[in-house]
């Protein structure tokens, strides 16, 4: 790549940041943490499935929450290389091989460094894996830790534990565009952000193979990946597409779990999806209370700050293969879609669960880890149960003209003794929620038509069953407190993907 083409590139993910910081309040990305410290041990990503040792997501045993955890690994004092960098380069139409046991085949400490029509491989069959890989970027491909690292038209291949293609820590930045990137062991991430570090993809094409191995990850200590274009695939168990433990943007990109949840977010981070097609194919497993497609959650882990997850996706697709599609447990959660395609699976058990959990991995404690959950649907269709609890708290805004499908179900069965939770669920005018059952809403605000599927009026009453509004429905929705008054201060708002991100070439 020449000088010129370098410096339109560099010019175009400064706007980025520009671009990003100016964004609304609500979807402003969280600031870098300033400094790390040392983080708890973990064994694990995302929580779906039986994962291999090293999966994120999974606290170890015995860890009850961060007062008592364990100390974790620490940053390595130096990094095993083939190829160091810790100035300007170029490096064109070369092939780069790894094959020592946790060892990188490129590691840029300084400067600008490119990679152009490079081919990669990393192979090892005595590599480790586990925390330093997945934290410090121990043993990927490519790393780089301070400087940039600009790579286009290449190849990344590899076939190591921890063998992850691209990873950027700390005050490193990456720039990947028009490559391929394909992993096969666990612990080894397509693309991957840790400690700060920041990495733009463009037109990227990423399989991965291994467990915890998510095409698109993250890690402690958070950082800022922006994708624009491309697919992702990852087939490993507890694999998501994507792992959200950063700040995340992808555009246009094609995002398939084959083994796992699509995308799993944890702690006080964000995911911005816009026109991007996203599938999961989670399996059933004994060890969870239930089956999900997307899911924001805190751990106890320690791989993420508590704090609320922010969840937005704007058109493209969501597509399920099991289980039921957005669920939040143990952490504040906010959700924003917009005219999202969505194809849920034939057995789909909810559209959302907000509620506790009965996790045999510790996801707080059982009758006081619910979750406070803003899910605001705009210009969306919406079809399948709305499940909570007393532990937990809902405010579902229906809005824009979308229409939800389903009943509003409070199911107490992870709530232990139960606590003084809520669900709050306000439709506005032009909206409109379709009742296919019974149902329980404590707060109900409607402007908009509350029917069932024949297009009979749904009767709402109180706990004691006075008629509040009445229906020729055969189902009634009981509620506390009902107003045909719409306030929707309350409704997040999504931001917009700027064309002009990525334009140079």
């Amino acid at each position: 790549m020449n000088t010129k083409k370098i410096f339109a590139l560099l010019t175009a993910l400064a706007m980025l940041l520009t671009n990003f910081t100016a964004l609304a309040e609500g979807s402003a990305p969280p600031a870098m943490p300033e400094g790390m410290g040392q983080p708890p041990e973990r064994t694990g990503e995302g929580p779906g499935g039986t994962p291999p040792d090293g999966m994120p997501g999974n606290p170890p045993d015995g860890m009850g929450g961060p007062g008592g955890m364990p100390g974790g690994s620490s940053r390595p004092e130096s990094y095993d290389a083939v190829n160091t960098y810790a100035e300007d380069a170029d490096i064109t139409d070369e092939t780069l091989e790894s094959t020592g046991t946790d060892e990188n085949a490129v590691l840029v400490t300084d400067g600008s460094v490119t990679l152009e029509n490079v081919t990669v491989k990393r192979t090892s069959d005595d590599s480790t894996g586990g925390d330093s890989a997945s934290f410090y970027g121990v043993g990927a491909a490519l790393l780089v830790t301070g400087g940039t690292l600009t790579v286009s038209n290449s190849e990344i291949v590899t076939d190591a534990r921890g063998g992850a293609g691209v990873f950027a820590y700390g005050e490193g930045t990456a720039v990947v565009t028009d490559t391929t990137i394909s992993t096969a062991q666990d612990t080894s991430g397509g693309i991957h952000v840790a400690g700060g570090g920041t990495l733009y993809a463009k037109n990227l094409t990423v399989t991965t193979e291994g467990g915890s191995s998510a095409a698109i990850r993250s890690d402690r200590g958070s950082g800022t990946l922006v994708v624009d274009g491309g697919s992702y695939t990852s087939n490993g168990q507890g694999s998501p597409a994507v792992y959200v433990t950063a700040d995340i943007t992808i555009h246009g990109a094609d995002l398939t779990a084959t083994g796992s949840e699509a995308l799993c977010l944890e702690g006080l981070n964000t995911v911005r999806l816009y026109d991007c097609n996203l599938s999961g194919d989670m399996p059933d497993q004994e060890q969870n209370d239930n089956t999900w497609t997307v899911i924001l959650y805190q751990s106890m882990s320690g791989d993420s700050e508590v704090g609320e997850g922010r969840f937005e996706m704007v058109g493209g697709s969501l597509t399920s293969a099991n289980g039921g599609l957005f669920y939040t447990t143990n952490t504040e959660s906010e959700f924003v879609l917009s005219g999202v395609q969505i194809k849920a699976a034939e057995d789909s058990e909810y559209f959302l669960r907000c509620t506790g959990n009965s996790n045999r991995r510790g996801w707080g404690q059982t009758g006081a880890n619910g979750a406070d959950c803003t899910f605001t649907a705009i210009a969306q269709e919406m079809d399948g149960d709305v499940i909570w609890d007393s532990i937990s708290t809902l405010n579902l805004y229906v809005t824009g003209g979308s229409v939800l499908r389903g009943a509003v179900i409070d199911d107490e069965s992870c709530a232990g003794t139960g606590g003084d939770g809520s669900c709050t669920l306000v439709i506005d005018e032009g909206s409109t929620w379709v009742v296919t059952g019974n149902s329980t809403v404590t707060n109900l605000s409607c402007a908009g038509t509350i029917r069932d599927a024949a297009g009979n009026a749904v009767s709402i009453v109180d706990a004691d069953g006075a008629v509040l509004a009445e229906g020729t429905s055969e189902y009634t929705v009981t509620v506390n407190d009902y107003s045909t008054a719409c306030d929707l201060s309350g409704a997040g708002s999504a931001a917009s993907w700027s064309e002009t991100l990525f334009a140079a070439d």
